[in-house]
């Protein structure tokens, strides 16, 4: 396992929960990217996968959180932007 790894995991993984309740209170996409979440989405996958084909440790269980959470945030804006066209506000 690599302390560094996980460090950089945690400290991204920190913002999201901020991000979630935004999205959920704001009911807005206003400064939201759901392509910016698709690539970070990808970049979990990726460090994933290589956790289980190469070093399956502990740190994988903080890419599948992020991964979650990034999820969650993205379906948020899904939600957000139908909320938004039926405000008529798209």
């Amino acid at each position: 396992m690599s302390i560094f790894e996980a460090g950089m995991l945690i400290c991204f993984g920190t913002a999201w929960p901020v991000s979630i309740i935004k999205s959920y209170k704001s009911r807005s996409t206003k400064g939201k990217s759901p392509v910016f979440s698709v690539v970070v989405l990808l970049g979990y996958l990726s460090g994933m996968v290589h956790k289980i084909l190469y070093s399956n440790d502990i740190v994988m269980y903080l890419y599948l959180l992020n991964f979650i959470m990034v999820s969650i945030d993205l379906i948020l804006w899904f939600r957000n932007a139908r909320i938004e066209k039926n405000e008529g506000k798209v």
